[in-house]
């Protein structure tokens, strides 16, 4: 599991951003949405799955056309636990967010309308768990661990975000 064995890392590191009350918002938020949205929360992690590997895919394209940087900075600004479209329109075009909308819904069975209107809520939280391997000396342009590890090609591709959700609430000791 490397995403999650990153964020257990930058827990344990005073040089990470990471906190406990940092993953424990970011868990609270995914069950506060399935919980108004009447989604199981095996759907929702489901979603934010599939959600998951189209940020990869959208971040990496970033990082190849402006940088490490860029990524940071995109990251740093957009993730949150509140909805932010700017986060979606900035990292998927219209068409993109109706494909991603689309992919979510056939994996999950929730409606892809239903989708499409969480993406804003969604994309955040999974920035801000990337978040979480930020530099405490420098987080604009510090390594950024998780991150690094998210979105590196040519690991074993083990970069779940559901499966690091999951096990952060039994970290977290959440049910």
């Amino acid at each position: 599991m490397g995403l999650f064995d990153q964020i257990v890392g930058a827990l344990s590191d005073p040089n990470r951003e990471a906190s406990n009350s940092q993953l424990d918002d970011i868990l609270n938020t995914v069950q506060q949405l399935s919980n108004n949205q009447g989604v199981s929360s095996q759907a929702t992690q489901a979603a934010l799955s599939v959600l998951g590997g189209y940020v990869r895919s959208a971040l990496q394209q970033k990082r190849t056309s402006e940088g490490n940087d860029s990524v940071q900075s995109f990251v740093n600004h957009y993730s949150g636990t509140g909805t932010n479209p700017q986060a979606v329109a900035s990292l998927f075009s219209p068409q993109q967010q109706a494909q991603v909308a689309q992919a979510i819904s056939s994996r999950t069975g929730i409606d892809a309308t239903m989708i499409q209107s969480l993406l804003p809520s969604l994309v955040p939280l999974v920035l801000n768990l990337l978040k979480t391997g930020n530099s405490t000396q420098n987080p604009q342009r510090g390594s950024n661990t998780v991150l690094s590890s998210f979105l590196d090609a040519d690991g074993d591709g083990d970069v779940d975000v559901a499966d690091a959700m999951r096990l952060a609430g039994q970290y977290l000791k959440k049910p």
